[in-house]
């Protein structure tokens, strides 16, 4: 029998393609596992488990095809794997999210509680500390809750985990997104089990002190408070968020200058600090167990060295909080020690993929976090970059002088640094709608100083600080901090210092992953195939428009946009929160203008009637900013006359504007809105939410709340 047919390739050549493919591709195979996995679990974050069964029935359905081809051939075993991958991925954030779920919050409330403190963190730059508390299963409160307190309610010698207190609180559910596609606490409270935030009322007292021992909180609060009083003034602050991982102290105002130049990293534990720790444990122990003849005569020295450096990493991701970037850390850090051990490479991109599926596999909701996303694309696209021949063969060690060597050394750092920002700034853009610059030139300098002299001196000064001689170890980090502290200010004041853009489809981001993971997993020249959906995303996301009006859930907060950035806000009293939010999602950082300057606009005490013209269409767009009631009659005929309605107070039935009523009725259904007027397209923030757990328990709860 012939094996072509007109045109028609025979099914069996074709499937000698694909396993000669695949066996060209045999080696990253195993790097798609994670991906898959993750696959899965962006499916349940799509669909809910409302779509189990169909989707399982595709799963399996790819796994028994691979049984079809045969588990001998390349391609059966890979559809085999793929199928239970993918399986795994949706299972794994299913049975999670059942196993976290707890009762929320229906609606706001105010009373009198106790709780028994599980955690305190102390946020010193806000003048807040945060408890939270165990209320117990008696109080007709959701078990796990949070609440703020001033300085003054806080008594540190008694507020100590394990106590409980009593107060008066005001409670809410846990919030959602206030504006379409921004942050989204209800789903991380979620996960946590924290089921109501809120604030105490009046004192806080003890009810019944702590009869437990010292807990690792108690100990990270003391160090905090210790490394901020033993480091010059100014340091202290950012010094003890390198070593426990409290940020709460830092001056916002240095804190905005770090996320502006790209040296935000630094602030948060993570695998620079992780590995900080883990090298200075490690040197520091193979040097002194070198020195003991008994031991070094009879025992191994690197295993002994690295299993120390394994306690010391444990122990600092328990200090520092063990929050799930600090775990991930640690992790990589045991895998890389563990693989010293056996004489294995010690970083190798299987062992990043590894890292991942047992990430993903415990923590399966950190997938859709900008820390996962952005830890393991920069330490993917370094082992990447430092796999391709001309970096090799740039970087490898040769018969130099020291000044030669340095220089050579700084370029590898520099184009490093290049790339991984190349990679991350979509994910930034995505998550943030802002990026740093110039922050492959800021971190060329300021990890060195990290990792080399301010972690090393605090450690040396912890150390010494048992004799009462750490001062000048303190005062050498604290040198260090400060120079990191003017790199930041100096390249944040440069102009185009941060690029910011409004929200990009969420297509274009899945474009930009897929093209990326399939340019950069690859070996086959299919790889260049990823260059598509990659230039696609990013033509995308560059281009993505910016919406014309953006309003908050509650109605209270509108921002209106014009396509050069300019931003006018209805309100003159703002926080800085929804300000921030609001000028980020139009993807600015231009400082509002007042909303009676703003072109085409009316206002009133009371109301503001907006023109705004869009692609040769003038639109009306009326806005109340009281409180105060309008007569009906005359509502009514200002609704008849606009196109859009918006308003934080309940409408009567009679405003019937041309298009859109944005009241308060409607704003507890869809949630905030961003409208987008050339298209007439109103996107809100309940759009294809119903499936999310944690909205079914919000509406579950309020319905309950409200019932008679």
């Amino acid at each position: 029998m012939s094996e072509r047919r007109g045109n028609l390739i025979h099914p069996n050549r074709r499937i000698d393609r694909v396993e000669r493919w695949l066996n060209i591709e045999r080696d990253r195979l195993s790097l798609w596992l994670p991906v898959l996995i993750g696959i899965g679990i962006g499916l349940w974050q799509l669909t809910g488990t409302d779509r189990i069964t169909p989707l399982f029935l595709i799963f399996w359905s790819v796994s028994v095809a691979g049984i079809y081809f045969g588990l001998a051939g390349r391609l059966g075993h890979s559809l085999f794997v793929a199928g239970i991958a993918l399986s795994v991925g949706y299972g794994a954030i299913a049975i999670k999210s059942e196993q976290v779920a707890a009762p929320v919050l229906g609606k706001i409330w105010v009373g009198s509680l106790y709780g028994r403190i599980a955690k305190v963190e102390i946020l010193g730059a806000r003048d807040v500390v945060r408890l939270e508390l165990d209320t117990g299963s008696l109080q007709n409160l959701p078990r796990k809750i949070r609440i703020n307190l001033k300085p003054e309610q806080y008594e540190k010698q008694n507020f100590r985990v394990g106590a409980i207190v009593h107060t008066r609180a005001r409670l809410m559910p846990p919030a959602g997104p206030a504006l379409p596609g921004g942050y989204d606490f209800a789903r991380r409270a979620w996960f946590q089990q924290i089921g109501a935030t809120g604030s105490a009322i009046g004192p806080v007292s003890v009810y019944k002190s702590s009869e437990n021992g010292v807990f690792i909180g108690d100990i990270r609060t003391t160090l905090t408070r210790h490394i901020i009083s033993q480091m010059p003034n100014g340091t202290g602050e950012m010094g003890a968020a390198l070593i426990t991982g409290d940020q709460g102290n830092i001056d916002p105002v240095d804190a905005q200058a770090m996320r502006d130049s790209g040296m935000a990293h630094l602030l948060s534990i993570s695998g620079l600090h992780v590995t900080a720790v883990v090298g200075f444990l490690f040197l520091l122990s193979n040097r002194t167990l070198s020195l003991i003849p008994s031991v070094a005569l009879r025992l191994t020295v690197p295993l002994l060295s690295a299993s120390f450096a394994a306690l010391g990493a444990v122990a600092y991701t328990l200090l520092a909080g063990a929050e799930v970037p600090t775990i991930r850390s640690c992790i990589a850090a045991l895998l890389i020690l563990l693989a010293m051990a056996l004489g294995r490479d010690a970083l190798t991109l299987r062992l990043v993929a590894f890292g991942a599926c047992v990430i993903l596999l415990i923590w399966p909701e950190s997938m859709a976090g900008p820390s996962f996303q952005l830890s393991f694309a920069a330490v993917t696209t370094i082992l990447l970059l430092h796999e391709t021949p001309w970096m090799m063969q740039w970087a490898a060690i040769k018969e130099e002088n020291f000044i030669v060597r340095m220089a050579r050394g700084l370029v590898t750092l520099v184009v490093t640094g290049i790339a991984i920002e190349l990679v991350l700034a979509p994910i930034a853009l995505f998550h943030f709608h802002r990026t740093g610059m110039y922050s492959a030139l800021a971190n060329v300098i300021a990890i060195p100083l990290t990792t080399f002299i301010i972690m090393p001196a605090q450690a040396l000064a912890l150390i010494a600080d048992i004799a009462g001689l750490g001062a000048p170890f303190w005062w050498v980090a604290g040198q260090g901090v400060a120079a990191i502290l003017m790199i930041a200010r100096y390249f944040s004041a440069l102009p185009g210092a941060v690029t910011m853009l409004p929200a990009m489809p969420f297509w274009a981001f899945l474009a930009i992953l897929g093209g990326a993971l399939i340019t950069g997993l690859l070996k086959s020249r299919l790889r260049f195939f990823g260059l598509l959906p990659l230039v696609a995303g990013f033509i995308a996301m560059v281009l993505a428009p910016r919406p014309d009006i953006l309003v908050t859930g509650d109605g209270q907060h509108l921002a209106l946009a014009d396509a050069n950035g300019d931003v006018s806000l209805l309100r003159s009293r703002v926080g800085e929160f929804a300000r921030d939010m609001l000028l980020e999602k139009v993807g600015t950082s231009a400082e509002p203008i007042a909303i009676e300057r703003w072109p085409g606009a009316r206002c009133s005490d009371d109301i503001c009637i907006i023109s705004i013209l869009r692609d040769k269409r003038r639109w009306l767009i009326l806005a109340t900013r009281t409180p105060y009631p309008i007569p009906a009659m005359e509502m009514a005929a200002a609704c008849k006359r606009v196109d859009i309605v918006i308003s934080d107070r309940w409408l009567p039935s009679s405003c019937r504007p041309k298009w859109i009523k944005a009241d308060r009725k409607m704003l507890a259904e869809t949630g905030g809105l961003a409208f987008y007027l050339p298209q007439q397209r109103l996107v809100t923030v309940n759009d294809n939410n119903a499936h999310y757990p944690w909205v079914k328990a919000a509406r579950a709860a309020k319905a309950l709340a409200d019932a008679p």
